[in-house]
């Protein structure tokens, strides 16, 4: 499916300039600069995430500066920190909340694999609760290494089949992205 802008259709003499773009391109363009994160901070990783939005780090160079504490209004949940098995329940539900499309990051090593914390109390992963697309290393890490975290995800979200999930939901073939600790 194409998609074709022209110059004639606001009213040029003698055509104009035409643009033609796959559906998929423009629509992963729109996506991947305007991510709206959620923070899900749960424990210490929630510091550095507060830190990727401090001047110094500055997420908004990417499009995702806009963070939103309504699930509703937002389509990235990053969950930093420990999730407990208390916690895990309400986790879940406020990703079932958020609209489709919606992208998950697991920052640290407590949210992607329960961390250094090998008791009954904690959640080994937050894969075992929601999808998760991009896993962030680091105990805590860094606030560099959110920010290529956040712009794996974009070049995940450039290459997904938009338009055929518009109407059939999730990708399921795209695979995570693990991105390095910085």
């Amino acid at each position: 499916m194409n998609f074709i802008v022209s110059a004639a259709a606001r009213g040029a003499k003698g055509g104009g300039d035409v643009v033609v773009s796959r559906a998929d391109a423009v629509i992963n363009w729109v996506r991947k600069h305007s991510v709206w994160p959620f923070p899900m901070g749960l424990s210490c990783c929630a510091i550095e995430l507060m830190g990727s939005g401090g001047s110094r780090f500055d997420i908004s160079r990417f499009g995702m500066e806009v963070m939103r504490f309504s699930p509703r209004q937002s389509d990235c949940m990053v969950i930093a920190g420990t999730i407990t098995y208390k916690m895990a329940e309400t986790v879940r539900r406020l990703y079932d909340q958020m609209p489709e499309p919606k992208w998950v990051v697991a920052m640290g090593a407590c949210a992607s694999s329960g961390g250094m914390f090998r008791t009954y109390s904690v959640l080994q992963g937050a894969d075992q609760i929601v999808p998760v697309d991009v896993y962030i290393s680091g105990c805590p890490p860094k606030p560099e290494a959110l920010l290529d975290g956040m712009m794996r995800l974009q070049e995940r979200i450039g290459r997904e089949r938009s338009r055929r999930a518009l109407f059939e939901g999730r990708d399921a073939e795209t695979p995570p992205v693990a991105a390095a600790a910085a």
